[in-house]
């Protein structure tokens, strides 16, 4: 934010220049494939009163009735074909079929946005919430 011509010297006595193989290096990735971050993800309590443990770019979570939460994100993603990567415990004891879908606690598909995912936890059959719920958002 200046008018005024400046010469810098790089690498300059506090650091380098980082360069794609460096920056490869800090993932601990390798090869000429390229390297995706994540754009959000969250770490939540899914039962009772639902609470974030901890999280990044996401806003809140949406408890909208039985194994049926929506992850808010802080900003939006460039579209809504990203991949979520859902992952959650069944609860101890509770014996019914296990799985992660893109509908409402009800069965009725949900489409991702770019401000949020819904997502049910359960069988088509008994949805269920569950302790430990984890979401990661890739694009």
């Amino acid at each position: 934010n200046s008018n005024t011509n400046r010469t810098f010297t790089l690498p300059d006595s506090s650091g380098t220049i980082a360069t794609a193989e460096s920056t490869l290096s800090q993932f601990n990735a390798s090869g000429s494939a390229p390297v995706y971050a994540c754009r959000a993800w969250v770490n939540f309590n899914g039962t009772g009163t639902v609470a974030i443990r901890a999280s990044g770019n996401v806003t809140s979570i949406t408890d909208n009735g039985t194994g049926d939460y929506t992850v808010n994100f802080t900003t939006a993603m460039p579209d809504a074909n990203y991949s979520p990567v859902i992952g959650a415990s069944p609860n101890y004891g509770v014996a019914v079929t296990f799985g992660i879908n893109w509908a409402t606690g009800s069965g009725t598909e949900v489409a991702p946005t770019t401000t949020a995912l819904r997502f049910s936890i359960g069988s088509t059959t008994a949805y269920q919430d569950t302790k430990y719920v984890s979401v990661a958002i890739f694009r």
